[in-house]
């Protein structure tokens, strides 16, 4: 089973819930916008950048989107508030960067080295529970799993990827609290070589991300793992908690100025209405949200699609 089947598939229903507090509140506040208006003008617009800002799409990209929406304003010279939806749309869909697979394999040189994924985050984003989500799912799809627990400033963080990996039955490095990171993901990297693991997937410390000596320590892990497969990692995921609206795009900026973030995993979009923080990171930073987290379930960490999301965002049972 290929794997983009596998976190794709039959998903949608999932998805639809998990976005339904961000799309009832978003639609809500249009809905009231529009309401007594029959064109888009100046002050519809205003009011849709509040609304847009309010759902922490973020400054930057609310901004693109207005602007775009004026310039075919201007073309059309006449557009009803009734298209305002069709507009709005197309325009958030063309602001997400394309995700045309969660992962790509080939990128590994060679048939003896694994496939490497540095997870990164700040504590409490849900980085171990997506790591265990992700281990399932690798392993259901024909993946051999190995994790390497280098978060080893917590020992609640060793303790809890250990449960993890009894739970989903994929083995496991650890060295215990207090050892050194670096280590962990070395001796990860051989035994994977050693047991010719198709994946290896490190946790990483998640203390503050303004913190000088955690990026220095990302940066050793990275050198440690480069004497054993040079072109590793292959993906540097950076977790995301989009129930913090605002503080998930500042954390993407710190992150991405101190590391090689490659790909991005958005946890938690069920329990929140700032769902738009997926559309102002995806446009702002032009890196591919890989996953997104939309319930408990093992199978509710999906594969980022956009169309799928934007089509869930404006689902036809919630019309203006």
């Amino acid at each position: 089973m290929g794997i983009l089947n596998l976190f794709s598939k039959g998903k949608k229903e999932s998805l639809d819930k998990g976005l339904n507090k961000t799309r009832e509140n978003f639609f809500a506040k249009i809905t009231k916008a529009v309401i007594g208006k029959s064109q888009v003008d100046s002050q519809l617009l205003d009011s849709l950048e509040e609304i847009l800002v309010s759902s922490d799409v973020g400054v930057k990209t609310t901004l693109k989107i207005i602007h775009r929406i004026e310039e075919r304003v201007k073309k059309d010279k006449y557009v009803k508030s009734s298209d305002l939806k069709k507009i709005l749309r197309e325009e958030i869909a063309f602001l997400l960067s394309e995700n045309p697979s969660p992962f790509d394999f080939s990128t590994t040189s060679s048939d003896k080295n694994p496939f490497v994924i540095l997870v990164v985050g700040v504590n409490g984003v849900g980085k171990t529970t997506t790591i265990g989500k992700l281990s399932y799912q690798l392993k259901k799809s024909g993946k051999k799993v190995l994790l390497g627990a280098a978060d080893t400033f917590r020992a609640a963080a060793v303790e809890q990827l250990t449960i993890w990996s009894k739970r989903v039955d994929v083995p496991i490095v650890s060295m215990g609290t207090g050892a050194d990171p670096a280590s962990v993901a070395f001796e990860t990297i051989k035994t994977a070589i050693a047991q010719q693991s198709d994946v290896v997937i490190i946790d990483t410390a998640g203390r503050l991300h303004n913190k000088v000596g955690l990026m220095n320590e990302l940066t050793k892990i990275k050198r440690v793992i480069q004497k054993a497969i040079p072109e590793a990692p292959n993906e540097i995921l950076l977790v995301l908690d989009a129930s913090t609206g605002q503080n998930a795009i500042e954390q993407c900026k710190q992150f991405t100025a101190a590391t090689n973030v490659t790909s991005l995993v958005l946890t938690k979009l069920d329990g929140t209405a700032k769902g738009g923080v997926v559309i102002g990171i995806s446009d702002e930073f032009n890196i591919p949200v890989k996953f997104i987290g939309v319930g408990e379930k093992m199978e509710d960490l999906q594969v980022f699609d956009k169309n799928q999301f934007v089509e869930s965002l404006f689902n036809e049972n919630n019309p203006f």
